[in-house]
């Protein structure tokens, strides 16, 4: 696959291409069929994106009119630092996209709209059985070495 990739921030326009690479973001960690998000919880998400109020933000990869990736990210604050933190929450390309520099290209837009805006990091967790994932992570950034727990409310 040849391709000329532009990454740019995610438009209106793009819901019909950037919905089912977010199902298969979605799928890829087990929410589908019964275990799927609802969809207002999707359309929250994609509404977000265009909220002037609100820190999340989505960039998409794309190559002559077509959707091959996405990543969302949002800033927080931190009690290490004055500056807000740049969490990397989601990323996901097209099959035929893989090992084609897709997903470093996004991840180094996420790093490059976080300097811009005065973040000291990006960060991001991924699954630990997601290996193809972790080959491109160890070379774009470093592990923390935290482990992450959850607690249901």
């Amino acid at each position: 696959m040849s391709f000329n990739l532009t990454i740019r921030p995610v438009e209106p326009r793009d819901f019909e291409q950037w919905l089912p690479l977010w199902d298969g973001y979605n799928a890829f960690y087990g929410r589908s069929g019964p275990t799927a998000l609802a969809p207002e919880v999707t359309q929250m998400t994609w509404t977000r994106f265009f909220d002037a109020y609100e820190p999340v933000h989505a960039l998409v990869a794309e190559s002559d009119g077509m959707l091959l990736g996405i990543t969302h990210y949002l800033y927080h604050r931190t009690t290490v630092s004055i500056g807000p933190i740049c969490y990397l929450q989601d990323l996901f390309t097209i099959e035929s996209a893989r090992g084609k520099g897709v997903s470093r290209a996004l991840i180094n837009e996420v790093h490059q709209q976080a300097k811009l805006a005065g973040e000291f990091r990006v960060y991001w967790q991924t699954h630990e059985t997601n290996r193809t994932a972790m080959q491109l992570y160890d070379k774009v950034a470093e592990k923390s070495g935290f482990v992450v727990y959850r607690m249901p409310i």
